[in-house]
């Protein structure tokens, strides 16, 4: 996480010598008021005292001046290396494919509080520690200097206090911290599902339990809390006693000497209240550490994002693009798999997509349709076989290329919380009106845009909820032909539709698709009547190939599949 600020350094390096500037001067700030009072305690001529009634305002100007220049450069610093950080982060996540490997709750708590854990470290686990070893040294080695003992016993407080105090506090706060870490994420998680599934959990009557696992996850992360301000409570207590302990010694030592006539009143006077004034320099430490536990779980939880494998390799440089009148697509040899010691979700198949044509590939669940899907639309790589677009491998081409070329509508596209015109311009941002309006047409959905109060300007609420089932797919539908692809991938487009809406869609989808290279992915069979080819697949290999009327004749999964519905004849 220290390393994510190396593109700082240098603006690290001025604010922890400001910071070294503002604390010593502090500390040095209080030693010229002792000599100041003990020397005014003698009497002298003023002009004796005029040099530390100077170096007095002086020393208050450069405290108050230089920490204020110390925050300034250290948040700065922090928050642009923040700001990089999250840029990171959200490029990895555009890769789409880590989205999924976490809940939603969880992901959005990676994404804010472990996120802006590096802001803490940087800001109060970086620049304190280098501030009390710079400023520490220096003040250890003046009171040395001025008296041994006293020097030397300052620098054992100083080491108690900045050392061993954080090494006791960091050991105690590691496994609160990494439990404190997850809990955030499980109330982030209960939180977001519970609101996004209010209405399922109110229709089945399990709002109440979802309430109470919010509650409960809200109830873990407050026992964690109590227990940190614990722990800095107890840094900031053995500190203080660490504290009281050292200038006692020092004070007993100092009166002695003086006694002895080893060390002078007023020198005594400014070794205590400079011994006192050094503890400035470590009280931060303490509660810096006790949070180490919870920074480094942040930063583990972080990095489990930004660490994620890719899961699609994608060149800077590609070939040039297919020519518009060879966009026919086929796959060769294709195999896919999840894992090592996972079975082939795809094992050598062999698909063509003839250019202009609609070609279908169905099968029960888990035969691997989804992930064709995936792999053709780019969100994965295939491990072995190519996936061809006018003769080129589309995997050679850089992956936003590649999805220029083939795109389409997924199972469940997602409709943004927007107008119908800013849903459609999202693939097409400089679309005019007329462009827009064609788009609808095509997909069968002009007519109910142009019924509504506001037209392209109509809000479709959350996630599309102000629109039907059926009229969000025509929407993504249409938002697909607005990207002007090569080829169409439709996978699963009516798999959440009741059986009328569902023939509905399908016929609308098809003929909206006329005149492209078309995929049609599903389990359902309505409409395949008007397809060029249908492939079966069956555990990731294809199982029949043929027509409509080739195989509903021919014995196999289709002709089953057709006489179950009552569609053989």
């Amino acid at each position: 996480m220290i390393a994510l600020a190396r593109p700082r350094t240098a603006r690290f390096a001025l604010g922890v010598l400001l910071g070294a500037v503002a604390t010593g001067s502090a500390v040095a700030l209080l030693g010229v008021a002792a000599w100041l009072l003990a020397k005014a305690a003698e009497h002298p001529p003023i002009t004796a005292l005029s040099v530390a009634v100077v170096a007095t305002r002086a020393l208050g100007i450069t405290r108050g001046v230089a920490r204020y220049l110390e925050r300034l450069v250290t948040h700065d610093a922090a928050f642009r290396t923040l700001a990089d950080v999250r840029v990171r982060v959200y490029e990895r996540l555009a890769r789409t494919e880590p989205v999924r490997r976490f809940r939603s709750g969880d992901l959005v708590s990676r994404l804010v509080s472990d996120t802006d854990a590096t802001q803490d470290l940087l800001i109060r686990g970086l620049a304190p520690p280098l501030v009390a070893g710079l400023t520490g040294g220096a003040v250890v080695t003046f009171c040395t200097v001025l008296f041994l003992p006293g020097g030397l016993l300052l620098g054992a407080g100083l080491l108690l206090a900045g050392v061993a105090v954080p090494l006791v506090a960091a050991a105690l706060g590691r496994r609160p911290g990494r439990r404190q870490a997850r809990a955030r994420g499980e109330l982030s998680t209960a939180l977001v599902d519970t609101l996004y599934g209010a209405p399922d959990l109110v229709a089945y009557g399990a709002m109440d339990r979802a309430v109470r696992r919010v509650e409960r996850a809200d109830e873990e992360l407050t026992r964690l809390a109590r227990r940190d301000s614990v722990l800095m409570g107890f840094g900031a207590g053995a500190t203080s006693l660490v504290t009281g302990l050292t200038v006692w010694a020092a004070l007993l030592l100092g009166v002695a000497a003086v006694e002895g006539g080893t060390l002078h009143a007023i020198s005594l006077a400014v070794l205590v209240l400079t011994t006192l004034a050094s503890f400035e320099i470590v009280a931060p430490l303490p509660e810096v550490a006790a949070r180490l536990g919870a920074i480094r779980a942040s930063g583990e939880r972080l990095f489990g994002v930004l660490d994620t494998p890719p899961a699609v390799t994608s060149p800077r440089h590609g070939p040039a693009a297919p020519e518009p009148e060879d966009s026919g697509l086929r796959t060769r040899a294709l195999r896919v798999r999840y894992g090592v010691d996972e079975p082939w979700a795809l094992d050598g198949i062999d698909i063509d997509v003839p250019q202009g044509r609609t070609v279908a590939v169905l099968g029960p669940s888990g035969a691997g349709k989804s992930t064709l899907a995936a792999v053709l639309l780019r969100f994965r790589d295939p491990d072995s076989g190519r996936v061809e677009l006018g003769g080129t491998d589309i995997t050679a081409h850089p992956v936003d290329e590649a999805r220029r070329f083939v795109t389409g509508v997924p199972q469940d596209p997602h409709i943004f919380t927007s107008t119908l015109r800013e849903n459609l311009r999202l693939a097409a941002p400089s679309a005019h009106d007329d462009e827009l309006w064609r788009a609808l047409r095509r997909a069968r959905l002009a007519g109910e845009v142009a019924a509504m109060p506001d037209g392209l300007d109509t809000e479709v609420g959350a996630h599309g909820t102000r629109l039907s089932g059926g009229m969000r797919q025509r929407l993504a539908l249409a938002r697909a032909l607005l990207a002007a692809p090569r080829v169409l991938v439709l996978d699963e487009p009516t798999a959440h539709l009741d059986p009328d809406t569902r023939d509905e869609v399908t016929a609308d989808l098809l003929t909206a698709a006329e005149g492209y290279s078309t995929l049609l992915i599903t389990h359902d069979l309505a409409g395949l009547d008007r397809v060029a080819w249908i492939y079966v697949l069956s555990e990731g290999r294809v199982l029949q190939q043929g027509t409509h009327e080739e195989l509903r004749h021919r014995e196999g999964w289709y002709r089953e599949a057709l006489r179950g519905l009552g569609r053989t004849s």
